[in-house]
């Protein structure tokens, strides 16, 4: 495949400014802990995912009426301005107020971002090409927080300039290199009454049974993929003896460790292996792997075991990856990609966010066997959405 020089502008700016994004956002829990305390903290921090849920839908909109690249552009924009408010900020708050508006011009960014990858490549080719930038993301995400470990407490105002900077250069090549690709028509020069039209296009989603039920089974996903930082992280810490001359810290820090590894090296050979599965067995697969993996995790205090238990538990989050957005790509009509887009995010988001309730569950077998039963309630939704009587690209 030849790829389009948006994608590779793109895979490029993307991928530099994901690096500079992993160098900081894990340590601003830290950061406005000592600056708030901890309790006050933690209140802010359940704040970002409710405004960037709306972000992505507001995204969503403006990507379908505007354009991609005026969404991209605005929601760039405002990114690189909100870092260099926060490199010069001496203040708290106004250090928060810049982070919840640059994650709202993430918000505002992907969707117009990935329904430009629909709008150029041809469907057959599309998982590769959402797993390349999986991979670009990845690699970000393990090299980011190594090197932000001595950067961002050290050398914090310096990090946050040379994001301003990156994005302001990202930015530039944007708005000067970059082609529109909305289809079927001309994107409107200002923001039209048509806006609130397509706003409401977002009640016309709700009522799509099959995406809808594609949504709830991707909460209940994303709910057991997140236990690697919640559950699983906890119970190793606490239920883990010191082994191979590793203590129970150390362990975590190995597994995490497979986990990202593999994310970075394997995502592409697995998308090209599973090319020419339906998506509806791959997230199959994948609730298999993850729940069954949880399970026995829970059960196990093993290493060599728990090894092997993270592998499996990996592959099931590689494999679904880059299907996430294929379906939805294939699934959602062309007029509404971004809006489309925009509101898969939600199971991201909803699913994050609930996570944590499994610390209500005190018993780690019991646990474990809650998450496989969700593991299995979300493969149940795969398959219903399979036989749904409408037809449905990409689960047919």
């Amino acid at each position: 495949m030849k790829w389009n020089k948006n994608l590779k502008i793109r895979l490029v700016g993307e991928g530099l400014f994901n690096l500079c994004y992993w160098m900081y956002f894990p340590y601003m829990a830290i950061y406005f802990s000592s600056q708030f305390g901890v309790q006050l903290a933690s209140i802010l921090m359940m704040i970002p995912p409710f405004v960037q849920l709306f972000g992505q839908l507001i995204g969503g909109v403006i990507a379908d009426t505007l354009g991609r690249r005026t969404t991209m552009l605005i929601g760039a924009s405002i990114q690189a301005v909100m870092f260099a408010l926060f490199a010069l900020s001496t203040e708290s708050w106004l250090d928060y107020v810049a982070y919840v508006l640059i994650g709202i011009g993430g918000a505002l960014y992907s969707p117009a971002s990935d329904a430009m990858v629909a709008d150029l490549v041809p469907d057959e080719e599309r998982k590769h090409v959402f797993a390349t930038f999986i991979t670009v993301k990845n690699i970000g995400a393990v090299l980011g927080p190594v090197i932000g470990a001595t950067l961002f407490f050290s050398y914090r105002t310096p990090l946050l300039w040379a994001c301003t900077l990156i994005l302001s250069v990202y930015l530039l090549i944007i708005f000067i290199e970059m082609s529109e690709t909305l289809p079927g028509k001309k994107p409107a020069k200002k923001i039209p009454r048509s806006l609130l039209e397509k706003a409401d296009n977002y009640r016309l989603i709700v009522q799509d049974r099959v995406f809808f039920l594609y949504i709830l089974a991707g909460v209940l996903s994303i709910f057991t993929i997140m236990q690697l930082d919640l559950f699983i992280a906890k119970y190793i810490v606490d239920e883990v003896p010191a082994q191979w001359h590793l203590d129970s810290r150390s362990i975590l820090g190995l597994l995490l460790g497979i986990n990202g590894l593999m994310f970075v090296v394997l995502i592409l050979p697995t998308t090209r292996l599973l090319k020419n599965w339906r998506d509806r067995d791959v997230f199959i697969l994948s609730c298999l792997l993850n729940g069954g993996s949880l399970f026995l995790m829970s059960i196990t205090t093993n290493l060599v075991l728990l090894i092997v238990l993270i592998v499996t538990f990996t592959l099931g989050e590689i494999v679904r990856a880059p299907v996430i957005n294929h379906f939805v790509s294939r699934h959602a009509p062309e007029a509404m990609r971004g809006q489309y887009m925009g509101a898969s995010n939600m199971q991201y988001t909803i699913g994050r966010m609930l996570a944590p309730l499994i610390f209500f569950v005190s018993s780690p077998i019991l646990a474990g066997t809650t998450l496989f039963i969700v593991s299995i309630i979300s493969m149940m939704l795969y398959l219903k959405i399979s036989h749904y009587p409408y037809k449905v690209k990409g689960l047919e």
